[in-house]
């Protein structure tokens, strides 16, 4: 067969061309992979900018070969590898091979999620998925949703329809109560839809981080009481920093007797829909009336893929918009059924095939298997610190898989803003060495770093050793040492 004279579409006539690039691009990824000794190569945001700015888009290269070697001074050489275990910042993890395979595809063939003529059978793909979700949920057969870019655009949408069950209240009068440690994409959500962030009441949290019920109870009873509206509740099962898992059957109560509605963020947590020994500590979540879950954090999947599921299809009706030229209300079919009618988006990719390989290829205890690896060792982490007299420890115990802690150097006494100092240092530095990557976050106003484990190849070893890092950089920052006066030593020990 001849070259397609436009060689570069994806064509039957240019397949050889196109296994040929995609062969050429696997190797060169292949071999990036088996030189990486660390999670990040530690090049400073300035250095990054001037590689690409240097870049002409206007002269292309042309050849393959060429252009991959470009790609890797601008990008791939200095690309964060999740996979290292000595990567322990952000909720990024890292993916399963069945999602990577799915990536090919998806990419390759295109398809469009909108409406049935534009996916066929991948419609009925991402909805069995969505069906096989509910059920892990506890949702009955009415329960629906729709496959998202992430966690904030599924906590948006939930809020939206919440806001749509009470179209005829006027928005000054509607408040959403979430804990103090909600998500930000709460408050980022309430400003989208008009409310404003002050509609989001933060309720106070117990010891472990979790909202507290009575507390709750209080606020909306106080809502109440000045005639305003809770519009939602917001639990969070797995907030960012401490895994923090809402006390959800006293929420689902104060839900029903306020009538209002209960969404459950659990981005973070719902990887414990298929954990074998964790799933319990999702009681209650079937008790919402729509929940978010990202399979992009605890499901090992590349990103983007996301859900929000809900309780009963009704509740979906505020998002759908009908156009003419997509999905004419006057041309509806239960046999061919229209995504955008569920979505915030209209084109949007097939990310729901990923998970569908990855559970065809390795099922759901698999990847639960994961999960629990990943709690356990955040837990064997948590109990190797407990006694080091030179890390400070946020909480008693891990509520998922985070740690938070800080570095407090023997034999010092420092005061909260040389601590925070130090400890910021210590991660920029540990960044720019390449060695490790811990995250930072603040603690009733203290700044604290905080090791997010995700990686179910890491041991325990691999992560007391990012904590010997921390050891050795805050070390050699040159703290001076000083013994107390005894005004510092009563303040050490209240701290």
């Amino acid at each position: 067969m001849q070259p397609h004279p436009l060689q570069h579409v994806f064509h039957p006539a240019n397949a050889d061309h196109y296994a040929s690039t995609i062969g050429a691009g696997l190797q060169h990824l292949v071999r990036t992979l088996g030189r990486v000794a660390g999670p990040a190569a530690g090049t400073s945001a300035a250095e990054a900018a001037d590689r690409v700015a240097a870049v002409d888009l206007d002269a292309p290269l042309g050849e393959t070969g060429k252009v991959l070697e470009e790609l890797s001074h601008v990008w791939l050489d200095d690309a964060v590898w999740f996979h290292e275990p000595t990567y322990a910042a952000h909720l990024n993890c890292p993916v399963v091979v069945p999602a990577l395979l799915a990536e090919l595809f998806i990419a390759s063939v295109n398809s469009s999620m909108d409406t049935f003529d534009q996916s066929v059978g991948g419609t009925f793909v991402e909805r069995h998925l969505v069906d096989w979700t509910a059920g892990r949920i506890g949702f009955g057969e009415r329960a629906d949703g729709v496959f998202t870019s992430g966690g904030s655009q599924s906590n948006l949408q939930a809020l939206m329809l919440a806001r749509g069950a009470l179209e005829r209240e006027p928005l000054g009068r509607l408040r959403i109560l979430a804990s103090a440690d909600r998500h930000f994409s709460v408050q980022k959500s309430a400003r989208l839809l008009g409310l404003g962030e002050d509609s989001v009441i933060c309720v106070p949290t117990d010891e472990r981080h979790r909202m507290d019920p009575a507390a709750l109870d209080r606020s909306l009873a106080a809502c109440n009481g000045l005639g305003l509206r809770a519009m939602a509740i917001v639990a969070t099962a797995g907030t960012t920093d401490f895994g923090a898992i809402d006390p959800l059957p006293e929420i689902a109560d104060l839900a029903v007797a306020y009538d209002t509605w209960l969404h459950v963020d659990a981005a973070y947590g719902g990887g414990l829909l298929v954990s074998p020994r964790h799933r319990h500590r999702l009681a209650g979540i079937d008790r919402a009336d729509s929940v978010t879950v990202d399979y992009h954090k605890t499901f090992f999947q590349p990103v983007s893929s996301s859900a929000l599921i809900v309780r009963d299809r009704a509740l979906m009706a505020p998002v759908t918009w009908h156009a003419d030229y997509l999905n004419p209300k006057d041309h509806r079919s239960l046999a061919s059924p229209n995504q955008v009618d569920k979505s915030l988006q209209t084109t949007r990719r097939f990310d729901a095939l990923k998970l569908w390989l990855t559970l065809r290829v390795m099922g759901p205890d698999a990847v639960g298997e994961y999960v629990d690896a990943v709690i356990d060792l955040a837990r064997d982490v948590q109990a190797a610190l407990s006694d080091d007299p030179e890390i400070e420890l946020a909480a008693l115990r891990p509520e998922l898989s985070t740690v938070v802690f800080r570095y407090v150097p023997a034999g010092t006494v420092l005061d909260e803003p040389a601590l925070a100092e130090l400890n910021t240092r210590i991660r920029a530095d540990l960044y720019a060495s390449g060695r490790a990557m811990v995250a930072a976050t603040k603690v009733d106003g203290r700044q604290f770093l905080k090791l997010t484990l995700l990686n179910p190849l890491a041991t325990v070893a691999d992560i007391l050793g990012i904590i010997d890092l921390v050891r050795e950089t805050g070390a050699g920052l040159g703290v001076p040492r000083a013994e107390p006066s005894p005004a510092q030593h009563v303040e050490a020990v209240a701290r």
